[in-house]
């Protein structure tokens, strides 16, 4: 069984509501989500003229390879109505892999660790949440570290607690 921490996010319509039916999908589709972070308020970060974003980790015990996590998020995301207009864009649904396993994974259309993870504080903060001491199998820091070496100043605000 493979362990996989997954960031959801979007900017638009009832926020909480896309973050939920993720989740659900992501249940239906992809294994078992064990631990959930709360859900946290952001704002933009790259293009930043445009809505604030809410964001949630999730740990999913999956069956898949990464690779087939990756085409089975993509579909999700599809299927909830993520259009892919503007990099960095306004969406409905985003759904990162994190990390899968201790892998290390450079394919072109994935990669894992997640290339950014350790540059925003709207990722470290709920990953810290669920799990402060794992450790990036790259940078070979805890999140707990990276969270108090990362330079991202944007402020990230809890809205609602993991139940």
């Amino acid at each position: 069984m493979n362990e996989a921490y997954l960031l959801t996010g979007g900017n638009m319509g009832d926020r909480t509501a896309y973050l939920q039916q993720a989740a659900k999908l992501m249940e239906e589709n992809c294994g078992e989500i064990t631990r959930h972070s709360s859900i946290y308020k952001t704002a933009a970060w790259g293009f930043t003229a445009q809505a604030d974003f809410y964001n949630q980790v999730l740990l999913l015990r999956t069956e898949l390879s990464a690779e087939d996590l990756m085409q089975t998020v993509l579909r999700i995301e599809e299927e909830m109505g993520r259009k892919r207009l503007t990099k960095m864009g306004p969406r409905i649904i985003d759904i990162d892999i994190l990390f899968f396993n201790d892998e290390v994974v450079r394919v072109p259309f994935l990669t894992i660790p997640h290339p950014h993870l350790h540059e925003r504080r709207f990722t470290l903060i709920p990953l810290a949440e669920i799990a402060p001491h794992k450790v990036h199998p790259v940078l070979h820091q805890t999140i707990e570290q990276l969270l108090d070496k990362c330079a991202d100043t944007l402020p990230v605000h809890k809205i609602s607690t993991a139940s």
